[in-house]
């Protein structure tokens, strides 16, 4: 009979092997810094297709302010806030002033060349002065969208949002960062 000797192994600790680490670091990370997200419907057609997923940005809004010029957006649905939605930011707090008329968007009365919707919105929104600590928000699919045109939605107030749609990454034949549509860059 031969004897045999197996040496104790050691727990594997550190950054790398320490599980409650990796735990707390991924909860840390999905709560405060980036999130996964799938697009869930077609309020955002042509930009955002449904079943698309995308990386969003939950830590810049915590030192920033979303900026004027269409940042894709998620936030909590004011009338429900379990359900979130995506949409684009196209009004700022406390001054911009927002008309819809015949499918043409208007800020502080001047238009805006949107190349990026699905086609001209057929429901308006007369001309209003968007609140304090609130923001103005479009699908891009205007027809197709519940947005802030509409009560459900309203004037989104800042505390709603969750943050900043950045990357696309399924399906990967449309894999890309998510900038600021042209229209946006010069004009305001």
């Amino acid at each position: 009979m031969q004897t045999v000797v197996r040496r104790k192994k050691k727990p594997v600790t550190g950054i790398g092997g320490d599980n409650r680490f990796r735990f707390t670091y991924c909860c840390f990370y999905y709560d405060f810094i980036a999130r996964a997200y799938t697009v869930n419907g077609e309020s955002m057609l042509p930009t955002l297709h449904h079943g698309e997923r995308l990386l969003v940005d939950k830590i810049s809004y915590r030192f920033t302010e979303p900026a004027r010029g269409g940042e894709i957006i998620v936030f909590k649905n004011p009338a429900n806030q379990k359900e979130q939605f995506i949409k684009r930011v196209i009004g700022l707090p406390g001054g911009d002033k927002i008309l819809i008329d015949k499918g043409v968007v208007y800020i502080n009365d001047q238009p805006v060349g949107e190349d990026y919707t699905l086609a001209p919105a057929r429901i308006g929104f007369s001309a209003q002065v968007v609140p304090e600590n609130t923001y103005f928000v479009l699908g891009d699919n205007r027809n197709n969208s519940e947005d802030s045109r509409f009560g459900r939605v309203g004037f989104l107030p800042r505390q709603l949002i969750v943050g900043r749609a950045v990357w696309r990454y399924w399906p990967l034949n449309r894999l890309a960062f998510i900038f600021k549509p042209e229209a946006f860059q010069a004009a305001f």
